[in-house]
């Protein structure tokens, strides 16, 4: 993988394990010669792992919506900022610049890229990872939603082992490293095993 979208909320939260998790990602970026794509932003996590791989020299590209922009969020040491129309329209131009996803702890719009990732590979727009650094158990509900969601009859087993998760960096990226993404029959929405 040479590019990956981090998906990544524009708050620290209260525990710096959370600070400490993504600088441990770009420090693993640019030791690997990954570049970063993500929101664009100077603050929160996004600012934590972008200025991580800045500080090396390594390769960040931004995706920010005008909105946004405005609110003077905008990281201005990053060289490669892409300015969109619409959040719609960032994840788009995000997805056509990776190789995969990572999603690390943040609210709705973190949830809610990730759940797009996750969409685009159901449908087999994609054949991406898409994984999820699971940092002191902050997705753990999110991941019991999930198998709620197969007991239920919502979603399939195949769809759900498509979200790839990991407690450490090194764990997340060496199941990235490893994934096959499903196979799809001639018949519609028929997977193979």
């Amino acid at each position: 993988m040479k590019k990956i979208v981090v998906f990544c909320g524009s708050s620290l939260g209260f525990n710096p394990i959370y600070k400490e998790a993504a600088v441990a990602l770009g420090n693993h970026f640019v030791t690997h010669k990954i570049g970063l794509v993500y929101g664009g932003g100077k603050i929160g996590m996004m600012g934590a792992i972008a200025d991580t791989i800045l500080s090396k020299n390594g390769e960040v590209i931004g995706v920010i919506p005008q909105l946004l922009e405005k609110e003077e969020v905008i990281h201005s040491g990053v060289e490669e900022m892409i300015v969109c129309k619409t959040m719609s329209e960032r994840k788009v131009i995000m997805s056509q610049l990776v190789d995969g996803y990572i999603t690390l702890p943040g609210g709705f719009g973190t949830l809610d890229e990730l759940f797009e990732a996750l969409t685009l590979g159901q449908l087999f727009i994609e054949q991406k990872p898409v994984g999820l650094l699971n940092i002191n158990g902050f997705f753990d509900a999110v991941i019991l939603q999930l198998d709620k969601m197969i007991e239920e009859g919502f979603l399939k087993q195949t769809n759900r082992d498509m979200l790839i998760v990991g407690t450490s960096v090194e764990d997340l990226m060496q199941k990235m490293e490893a994934y096959e993404a499903p196979k799809m029959s001639h018949v519609i929405n028929k997977v193979v095993s």
